[in-house]
């Protein structure tokens, strides 16, 4: 690859990401005509439009996707071969993106994040709170928090936390007025707080862990949400059962705020790990957040 070719398709790849010309020229600290110019010189050298055009917006074509799709990587790892090289003689500094769903924010993230900032003057943190599936590659992450089941494939995983289990809880009160249920069986008279995944649009399913065995129960529904904290606020004023990760429960059980319900049967799930790709972490900036969660894990 020569150096306008390169160029060129930086970019490019810049136009993709900040969606406009003049959004991409913006984030270069370059005239939107030198961006346009090579946008163009980079079109008629592949014969193909990248984009499609209206007044408003810019679109990919099919073969701009494809485009974007093949190169995203291989440029991933030049830009990062090369900051790696440069961090050698500086302190970590820049950007550093992670992605994390809102129970990890919460329960992991929250307490120790001011930390980081402080111990890292020249770094700009930015945390994305998400509970949909995130390609970090394609979206721009340097890193995510998931289960160890949930990384994607290709990816450096690297163990934040024990397992966990997916616990059930009512309110004192719900319990009051409803009783306690004794049995999976006993659930079907209760009502439950649905969780629908963000992603796939999809309800989870209620799954338990009956001696090793995994079980589904399906019970009425007393409320669907797609956030974890509407969750526990449904479950403290008494609509119903609730399933939560038990981080994001533990302390409300300690409390007397909240009440386990069938804990013997709650489902288990792996641990949280960081995961990144192989290249990234060579750059300080990355590496420093990946050691400083390490250090403050909780195996």
């Amino acid at each position: 690859m020569n150096g306008t070719t390169y160029n060129q398709l930086m970019m490019f790849h810049t136009i993709v990401q900040e969606g406009s010309i003049t959004a991409a020229a913006r984030k270069l600290e370059i005239a939107p005509p030198s961006v346009s110019q090579a946008l163009k010189m980079l079109e008629e050298q592949l014969g193909l439009p990248l984009f499609t055009r209206t007044t408003r917006r810019i679109e990919l074509t099919e073969a701009g996707q494809r485009l974007y799709d093949r190169t995203l990587t291989t440029m991933s790892d030049l830009n990062l071969a090369v900051e790696s090289v440069s961090d050698l003689s500086r302190v970590p500094s820049g950007k550093v993106r992670i992605t994390v769903p809102r129970f990890v924010y919460q329960s992991l993230l929250k307490p120790i994040y001011i930390e980081f900032c402080q111990r890292y003057l020249d770094i700009q943190l930015e945390i994305s709170v998400s509970d949909k599936t995130v390609d970090i590659i394609r979206d721009g992450f340097d890193m995510g928090i998931r289960f160890g089941d949930r990384v994607e494939e290709g990816m450096i995983a690297r163990q934040l936390t024990l397992p966990v289990k997916e616990a059930l809880f009512a309110s004192p009160g719900y319990v009051e007025q409803y009783g306690l249920p004794e049995t999976p069986d006993d659930l079907k008279q209760h009502k439950l707080i649905q969780y629908r995944f963000i992603s796939s649009n999809q309800v989870a399913p209620l799954n338990l862990n009956n001696q090793g065995e995994t079980i589904t129960v399906n019970m009425p529904t007393a409320l669907i949400v797609n956030d974890t904290d509407v969750m526990i606020d449904a479950a403290h004023n008494g609509l119903g059962i609730g399933r939560i990760v038990t981080p994001m429960v533990e302390e409300g059980f300690k409390k007397g705020e909240i009440v386990p319900v069938l804990e013997e049967y709650w489902q288990p799930y792996s641990g949280l790990y960081v995961y990144f790709h192989k290249n990234t972490q060579k750059a300080k900036r990355v590496r420093v957040l990946i050691d400083f969660l390490l250090e403050k894990a909780e195996l």
